[in-house]
């Protein structure tokens, strides 16, 4: 992460995580990328990694809605049903698949958030500034507790 709280600034720490994600996905070994290594989450590895790259997309939307003056309804429940039709509809996934995934959703999530006027982060109480963050954080919370899942696993 990053102390700039620029959209700038936005965009590079959510580079930054989407990187090192993209470098985990692209190095993981055949025999770890089918695992399901996070204790409680029975999604595979790919899964998890894909699920990051369907989120980016559905944060640029929240955040283009915000930006344009549009209402943008978020929660928990409405974040789990999204979680789970992907994890639906995600099976097979290759690495390659994966990463063009990430790229092709992460390089649209970036250029919105790097495109957003300062002010814009503070529209609807802080928003897309906060969903900017969630954005960064994500792919390395997801990223690390893999990396622990599988190196506890041995």
């Amino acid at each position: 992460m990053t102390d700039d709280q620029s959209p700038a600034g936005h965009a590079a720490a959510i580079d930054g995580a989407r990187q090192r994600l993209l470098r985990f996905v692209e190095g993981c070994g055949d025999g770890d990328w089918g695992q399901a290594p996070v204790d409680g989450d029975p999604r595979p590895v790919a899964v998890i990694a894909d699920h990051v790259a369907d989120a980016y997309e559905y944060l640029a939307g929240w955040i283009a809605d915000l930006v344009a003056g549009r209402e943008a309804t978020v929660s928990m429940e409405i974040v789990d049903d999204l979680n789970a039709a992907h994890a639906a509809d995600a099976s097979g996934l290759t690495q390659a698949e994966v990463a063009a995934h990430l790229r092709s959703s992460g390089d649209a999530l970036i250029a919105l958030v790097a495109g957003l006027q300062p002010e814009q982060l503070g529209l609807a109480d802080g928003r897309p500034a906060r969903l900017a963050v969630i954005a960064a954080r994500h792919a390395d919370d997801h990223r690390e507790q893999i990396e622990s899942g599988l190196a506890a696993a041995g």
